[in-house]
């Protein structure tokens, strides 16, 4: 039997709508060296962290961080602009809008820029985000 390479963003992506489909809270997989935790909650979505190298020879996910073009506050995509826009980790791909900047009566959209898994939101709607603060995570896809 071969083990499964959870360090694989689409795996994780099926592990996590799995969860979600079958009304499970969560999943901790733990080797020597890595430790892979997947937590559902139908408020924040799914949560993934990986520690290690999860797959024996593979290297560690490399996050890249979506950072704030400018200063304002941040706008999560509504719910109905697209379907399972609110739903993490899910893949985007570099042109996707994942959210906005709001300033004033202006939405300034914000691209993901490369494309990938886009597994945590790091700011709550509506906070005063400045230029250059950490908004989201995205591990690329190979």
């Amino acid at each position: 039997m071969s083990a499964i390479d959870v360090s694989d963003p689409a795996i994780i992506a099926f592990l996590a709508d799995a969860l979600t489909a079958a009304g499970v809270d969560g999943l901790e997989i733990s080797r020597p060296g890595s430790r892979l935790r997947i937590v559902v909650s139908k408020a924040a979505g799914a949560q993934v962290s990986l520690t290690g190298s999860a797959q024996p020879g593979s290297s560690a996910i490399r996050t890249v961080i979506v950072k704030a073009p400018m200063a304002g506050h941040f706008q999560p995509l509504p719910a109905s602009d697209s379907e399972g826009a609110e739903r993490l980790p899910r893949t985007v791909a570099g042109e996707d809008v994942i959210g906005f900047i709001r300033i004033g009566s202006v939405l300034l959209p914000i691209a993901a820029g490369r494309s990938g898994l886009l597994t945590k939101l790091l700011v709550e709607p509506d906070t005063l985000a400045g230029f250059g603060d950490p908004l989201f995570e995205i591990e690329p896809i190979s």
